[in-house]
């Protein structure tokens, strides 16, 4: 897992960040993160830890249907990675995507979450992506808030669809419209 100093400026921290597509030397970090995130959070309503091979599968997918994985790099370590996929398995759905983004838990805070989905919705847009869905956990206010500074709306709330600690989940949908046309 990445050591950062927890004493950066978050500013600074911000500027040094490089954001670039990952590549498989950075899939070991990327399942730190997603790991820690599974044991510690509600972000992800998964039980089971992941290994290495979990991870190049989920990049070989994502790259087979051209969807990006981008990670945000600073001081040569994964701090952060975001990426979309397929929002439903049907034809008519082909221009919505389902994104994912998560930041190393000692660089939380500090605009890496914003970057990389600002990253993330100028390729869906250039992918000819028409809507980017969110599905998140109702508690996480500051997940819900990020969006909201990007476009997105909430669009609905399902109530105990989840459970996760031994208590239920509710999730809030949220979706930013792109500019983009129907073939």
């Amino acid at each position: 897992m990445p050591t950062f100093a927890n004493n950066m400026n978050p500013s600074i921290m911000t500027d040094a960040v490089l954001l670039r597509d990952a590549t498989e030397a950075d899939l070991s970090a990327i399942r730190d993160i997603y790991n820690h995130a599974v044991e510690h959070t509600t972000a992800i309503w998964n039980d089971t830890l992941v290994d290495l091979e979990n991870r190049q599968e989920w990049m070989r997918a994502r790259k087979a249907r051209g969807f990006p994985i981008i990670v945000a790099e600073l001081s040569g370590k994964v701090a952060g990675y975001a990426s979309y996929g397929d929002w439903r398995p049907f034809d008519g759905y082909r221009h919505t995507v389902e994104h994912s983004v998560y930041v190393d838990k000692d660089c939380r805070g500090a605009g890496i979450g914003r970057r990389l989905m600002r990253e993330l919705i100028a390729r869906a847009a250039a992918g000819n992506i028409h809507v980017m869905i969110a599905g998140i956990e109702a508690e996480n206010v500051a997940s819900i808030r990020l969006h909201e500074k990007l476009g997105f709306r909430i669009v609905g709330r399902f109530s105990e669809v989840g459970t996760k600690f031994g208590r239920w989940l509710d999730l809030t949908c949220m979706e930013l419209r792109l500019p983009g046309k129907a073939d």
